[in-house]
This record gives structure tokens, sequence and C-alpha cells, in this order.
């Protein structure tokens, strides 16, 4: 019964797209919440240091960013966004689907993690602001591994798209 689902594929193929959109959404808000309170007390003891605090905040967002990309990327591939839509088969379906598990499980976790980075950052602005540089970095370190879950994600629903089925 279930392999005889014509759609089975393509809701799998959504499901994936659906969840790279929310859990990198999901972690980035929750990064962006914890940098954005840590800097509401620094900015309200000192308002001068907002626009340093401001790129602190920004930096975990990023990765709602690549989820939605994905997601968006794969819903134009499989024609749900646009014209000329076909069912996808089963197992491209299911391929698509783990194919955005990185960008998404990676980008939760690490939005989460870089928020946290970023609100050490502040905190650093806060004593030194002459060190807002440093600050930057070491949040920003903890995006190499969202941009090499995104990279791995796309180049996956590209290679799938392009496999004869």
């Amino acid at each position: 019964m279930l392999l005889s689902m014509p759609n089975l594929g393509t809701a799998l193929a959504v499901l994936g797209a659906a969840l790279a959109a929310l859990m990198g959404g999901i972690g980035s808000a929750k990064g962006v919440s914890l940098a954005g309170q840590a800097g509401a007390g620094v900015v309200a003891e000192d308002p001068g240091k907002f626009g340093k605090v401001l790129i602190l905040q920004a930096l975990p967002g990023t990765q709602g960013i690549y989820g939605f990309l994905t997601a968006a990327l794969l819903l134009a591939q499989i024609k749900i966004i646009g014209t000329g839509f076909e069912p996808v088969p089963l197992i491209q379906g299911a391929m698509y689907f783990f194919a955005c598990l990185p960008v998404g499980v990676v980008g939760w976790i690490s939005a989460i993690l870089q928020g946290k980075a970023a609100v050490a950052g502040i905190n650093l602005v806060a004593k030194r602001p002459d060190q807002s540089g440093k600050a930057i970095t070491f949040a920003a370190m903890v995006e190499t591994y969202a941009v090499l879950a995104l990279l791995i994600s796309v180049l996956s629903i590209f290679s799938i798209s392009n496999l004869e089925m």
C-alpha cells in the first residue's frame, strides 16, 4: 500500500525541504535571541557599542538563510515552485529528503552554538570594544560547518536531479 502511493516520493522531498527551512530557522531564532539578550544589556550600559554588538547578533541568523535557500532550490528543482510539476519517484524523494538533512541538522545546532559564541564575543566587546574583530572571528568560525553542510546539501540536490530514475 505504502509503496503504491504515487506522490510519496514528492511528499518525502517536500518534507526534506520543510525540515531544512524549519531546523535552520529554529536554530537561527534561538542563536539570534541569545545574542540579542546579551547585546541589549551591553547597549543599555553603552549605546555606542550598538554597531559592534549588532554584527555579532546577526551572525547566527545565516543558518536560517541556508535552510531557506536549500528548501527553495529543492522545491524549484522538483517544480513545486514554477511550472511543469511531475511526481517524484519514491527513491528520488527519499534521496532528496536525506540530502536536506545536513543543512537542517547542522544549521540547527551550529546556529545555537554560534549564538553562544556571539554572546561570549558581546561580553568581550562590553569590556574591550577594540577587540570586536576577534569577537566576530570567534563566532564566525562556527559558520564554517554550516557552510559545509549547505554545500553538501546543495551539491546532493543537483546530483540527484541528474540521476537517471
